[in-house]
């Protein structure tokens, strides 16, 4: 059986980009915005904010990205926010996905605070 997208030992940050990505437009994530923050942190690479309708669409979203991952044979090295549903985080390392709902979205506003550029300190 071939895949269009490598199994767990050959995935990589782009792979699992894309696996996020298809998941979230498969159940119809509202303004899906994908941040390359590889510059920023040395802990991700891949930064994606996506909002859901309500706590329900929220939770789908979140679970479809995880399962979509999972028939790759990627597991999500952590989950946070399941049981709530106004925001869930789904974390595979080089990728984190952000799956709120838009109040949270607005007020958190994570595409603000992931695009500041890091700036040299000013010589005396």
């Amino acid at each position: 059986m071939t895949t269009d997208t490598p199994a767990l030992e050959e995935a990589n940050g782009a792979d699992l980009l894309l696996i996020a990505q298809r998941a979230l437009e498969d159940l119809k994530a509202q303004e899906s915005v994908v941040l390359d923050v590889r510059e920023l942190s040395s802990v991700m690479d891949w930064l994606i904010v996506a909002s859901g309708t309500s706590s329900r669409h929220v939770k789908s979203l979140a679970n479809n990205v995880i399962m979509r991952a999972k028939e790759q044979g990627v597991r999500p090295m952590g989950v946070e926010g399941e049981r709530v549903g106004e925001w869930v985080l789904v974390d595979f390392g080089d990728v984190v996905v952000h799956v709120m709902q838009p109040a949270a979205r607005s007020f958190y506003d994570l595409e603000r605070l992931w695009s500041v550029q890091a700036t040299e300190p000013e010589s005396s």
